[in-house]
């Protein structure tokens, strides 16, 4: 695709943003986002075949606008790997209810092998943070399965609120929801005495992840081993 091709592409990408964020989906048809762009409807369908393709892309344009919001807001934080997931966790709620039409795309209408690259660029971010916070000792469970919880409650907390009138919503839910998934899956401090060796066995585990990506030479099978030890000091 050629600059040009990628420029009206993207130009008609914010209009039909425009159009979701003040009337939802629905209001996100064929015709209207051509009206609005000023071009007719076959050029519509040239770009994005039709309004799932359309409405694709703009999930996937809503996940950028999320990543380059995050990335920017947790630059500005502390050095804190445990302190990133609490702000991530509200960033996130905070995200969704300031564009909850977007949000709903991104995450309500979710199908199985259909989430955009910019997806699972959000999905990394979380793991790369949780990777941290392992390698800091700060970690009870694995990375894999605090991944998950804490995708689940995020998302949970942000349909639930943008679900109620904005007059009635308490954002405090999300924060004791916040709290209380964070204390199942992290520590308080790090771990300094071997009473916490299932921390100790994660922060191992994280350690050896980062190891081997720098070319530490151990076979698959040593690599295996290893880890199912740690794996199994860690639950």
């Amino acid at each position: 695709m050629n600059e040009g091709r990628r420029a009206a592409r993207r130009q008609v990408l914010q209009v039909a943003a425009k159009l979701l964020e003040e009337g939802g989906s629905e209001a996100v048809s064929t015709r209207a986002v051509a009206a609005a762009a000023g071009i007719t409807a076959p050029a519509l369908y040239r770009m994005f075949d039709d309004k799932d393709g359309l409405l694709a892309e703009l999930a996937a344009y809503g996940f950028e606008m999320y990543l380059a919001e995050k990335r920017e807001a947790l630059a500005l934080t502390p050095d804190d790997p445990v302190a990133d997931l609490y702000r991530g966790w509200d960033l996130h709620v905070d995200f969704g209810l300031r564009h909850p039409a977007f949000y709903v795309l991104m995450y309500g209408t979710v199908q199985p092998g259909r989430r955009p690259p910019a997806a699972d660029e959000a999905h990394a971010l979380l793991v790369t943070l949780l990777g941290r916070a392992a390698e800091a000792g700060r970690l009870r469970v694995p990375v894999e399965q605090a991944t998950r919880v804490i995708h689940a409650a995020t998302t949970g907390a942000t349909l639930a609120l943008i679900g109620e009138e904005p007059s009635q919503r308490d954002l405090t839910t999300s924060a004791r929801l916040r709290d209380t998934v964070m204390a199942s899956v992290t520590t308080d401090s790090p771990a300094s005495s071997g009473s916490d060796l299932a921390s100790h066995a994660l922060a191992l585990d994280a350690a050896l992840e980062t190891a081997l990506s720098t070319g530490v030479p151990l076979r698959d099978t040593e690599t295996a081993l290893l880890r199912e030890w740690l794996q199994q000091l860690a639950d």
